[in-house]
């Protein structure tokens, strides 16, 4: 049986485990060679402990690969650094002569109030996050631009869509990695190259570490665990497919079996003045005229309140 992904090689950054995991294998199922990256370190930075003889995070998901009949090869280099982005890259063309997909999926947490943010919390989490994807989407983006094709498929986040408490870092970098997608998008696509995000919502790795002191937030998690990482995985490998050759610069939501279209800004309400605005005017009039449509402080589980289907 042919498969969606059958003669694509695809990139899955963060791959070891969590979404990326189940992406890469799912990417394999549909026929793709895959490069399962991952360095093998946990969400704040540390090694992994292992044995001489234990496989790397990115390794055994090869293994699964390869053991259910598929093609892969592991990568531990850093999406973080335009060098080792690079390689990771170069990894799929020396390994399998291509590259068709990226799916920007590596990521790491260092949340934190905002008034007690570092600028090593802050740093480390843009590093990875929104300077991973711009190093490895830039990297592809040679390969894509020859070749007149290509497809990436970004990981945002409700938290930078909407907002949460503690991540100021990682909400702001996946903001960015909306704005990327749609600039690679916008300058991509004479060259049939495709760009397209995702916000997943699934118990993780990344998840896991929500703290549980209140009563909500202990909801909230129980929540996030009925959602499976494997959900995400079908909406990755379909905007890498040619079955996606017309879709570019949209926001998808994912959670269990959801599929939610993210909107986009665009103007709600405009008020002009013949004589010009002065800052007395702005607040007599264009501000109460446009007040009913201001957005309330909300967080992503007040706006996604239902339960997960």
């Amino acid at each position: 049986m042919q498969g969606m992904m059958d003669g694509k090689v695809v990139v899955v950054t963060g791959a070891g485990g969590g979404i990326g995991r189940e992406i890469a294998l799912q990417m394999a199922a549909a026929g793709a060679k895959v490069v399962v990256n991952d360095i093998g370190v946990s969400l704040h930075g540390d090694a992994l402990e292992r044995g001489a003889s234990v496989l790397t995070p990115a390794q055994a998901v090869v293994k699964e690969i390869r053991d259910a009949g598929g093609e892969a090869v592991a990568s531990h280099d850093s999406v973080a650094e335009s060098k080792s982005a690079n390689a990771i890259i170069e990894c799929a063309v020396d390994s399998f002569g291509r590259i068709d997909g990226v799916v920007n999926n590596a990521g790491n947490l260092r949340d934190r109030s905002f008034h007690k943010m570092s600028e090593d919390e802050w740093r480390a989490v843009i590093a990875v996050h929104l300077d991973g994807t711009f190093f490895v989407s830039r990297a592809a983006a040679t390969h894509f631009r020859e070749q007149e094709s290509g497809a990436f498929v970004h990981m945002t986040s409700t938290s930078g869509l909407i907002g949460n408490f503690g991540q100021a870092n990682y909400g702001a970098a996946k903001l960015g990695i909306v704005a990327l997608s749609k600039m690679i998008a916008l300058d991509m696509g004479r060259y049939n190259v495709r760009s397209n995000c995702i916000a997943p919502s699934a118990w993780s790795r990344m998840t896991s570490s929500i703290p549980t002191d209140t009563p909500q937030q202990l909801d909230r998690v129980e929540k996030l665990k009925k959602m499976e990482a494997g959900k995400i995985a079908p909406m990755a490998v379909y905007l890498l497919s040619d079955a996606a050759s017309e879709v570019t610069a949209q926001i998808f939501a994912v959670r269990a079996n959801e599929i939610m279209l993210m909107s986009q800004p665009r103007p709600l309400r405009s008020v002009h003045y013949s004589d010009g605005w002065t800052p007395e005017r702005i607040a007599e009039v264009a501000i109460p005229a446009m007040k009913k449509h201001f957005y309330p402080l909300e967080r992503s589980p007040d706006v996604m309140s239902w339960d997960p289907i």
